[in-house]
């Protein structure tokens, strides 16, 4: 199993609108092959830099060769959506973890 988990920092005033659009945007996730689940989660502790909001996508994928297929088919167009909606007012930072 791997877990892709995104950290999206934005402006407070964003908040509605961004998880809005990561809604539907999970769904298209959810629709590649190897996808098998996600959660949308905001972050609590440690709390944001005051005006921030901070949200994490945790999308579950069945096996690394399902990770390495969204890289090499489907990664660049996906996160180019979210660049063409908000451009530089969302920050994300990724990792990806694995069962041992």
């Amino acid at each position: 199993m791997i877990l892709y988990m995104v950290e999206l920092e934005t402006d407070c005033a964003l908040r509605e609108e961004y998880l809005a659009w990561l809604a539907g945007h999970v769904r298209e996730m959810l629709a590649l092959p190897g996808f098998v689940g996600a959660e949308i989660l905001t972050r609590s502790e440690p709390p944001p830099p005051a005006g921030r909001f901070i949200v994490q996508a945790h999308y579950r994928l069945r096996y690394r060769a399902a990770w390495e297929g969204y890289l090499a088919h489907h990664a660049t167009r996906m996160r180019e959506a979210g660049l063409a909606r908000f451009g530089q007012r969302v920050h994300a930072s990724r990792a990806i973890l694995e069962s041992p």
